[in-house]
């Protein structure tokens, strides 16, 4: 009797899913190393750290340089009424002038119209010519006989009005209109800017390329003259 009940009890328990134990547990396999990948993730983060740093570094390296606030014409020179203070990143290159050397730049004049809101720099100016207020600046063609071969920058010299071959062999009227000045100058004083002579054996031209400084009133006249190749200078006292 008792044998049959602890085999009917056996049959119970055989019946029910068996259990595996802690012990019977399949190994997990082991994770596989990817040392690519891992060198992958530390670049990325070392770039973005640069980048960042890069950022920052350029966010402070910031110059104060100057901006118009009106224009300035071609040949004038700043003034404190048009100009201010700005902050601007100093990674483009660009030869921005300081604010520190405003006074500095006031002796210089602009090559071109610079217009408000102009950032400025360097290249914008280039230093004071002789021009002054009231005066204005000619060129001349002069023929051999028509200058002093001694001619050179600086000299000081009156303009006659000269009769040209052109101009007398074209008609009666302007023949005689070109001597009508007589003695008297074109230009009584003017002063002698530039002397392109020619450099080396080839000679393209004949004539002096002169640069001539006189007063505004005496611009047009000399221009027309000058045009024509009417017109001849000397040196005058003051040299």
């Amino acid at each position: 009797m008792k044998i049959q009940e602890r085999t009917g009890a056996g049959a119970g328990r055989s019946a029910a899913p068996a259990q595996p134990s802690v012990g019977d547990r399949l190994p997990a396999p082991p994770r596989e190393r990817k040392p690519a990948l891992a060198a992958l993730a530390v670049l990325l983060i070392l770039v973005g750290a640069l980048g960042a740093t890069m950022l920052v570094l350029r966010a402070g390296n910031r110059v104060e340089v100057i901006r118009l606030t009106g224009d300035v014409q071609a040949g004038e020179s700043i003034s404190d009424s048009k100009i201010t203070s700005v902050m601007v990143n100093d990674d483009s290159g660009a030869a921005f002038v300081p604010w520190s050397q405003r006074e500095a730049l006031k002796k210089l004049q602009a090559k071109s119209t610079l217009y408000k809101g102009t950032v400025l720099v360097g290249q914008m100016f280039s230093a004071k010519s002789d021009v002054q207020q009231g005066k204005a600046t000619v060129g001349v063609s002069l023929k051999e006989g028509q200058y002093p071969n001694t001619l050179k920058p600086g000299d000081s010299v009156a303009v006659y009005r000269v009769s040209s071959s052109s101009s007398s062999g074209s008609s009666s009227g302007s023949s005689s209109s070109s001597n009508s000045s007589g003695d008297s100058p074109l230009v009584r004083h003017a002063v002698v800017s530039d002397v392109k002579r020619s450099s080396g054996d080839v000679i393209s031209s004949t004539n002096l390329p002169v640069t001539l400084t006189v007063d505004a009133s005496d611009a047009p006249a000399l221009a027309q003259a000058a045009s024509n190749g009417e017109v001849a200078v000397v040196q005058i006292p003051g040299n």
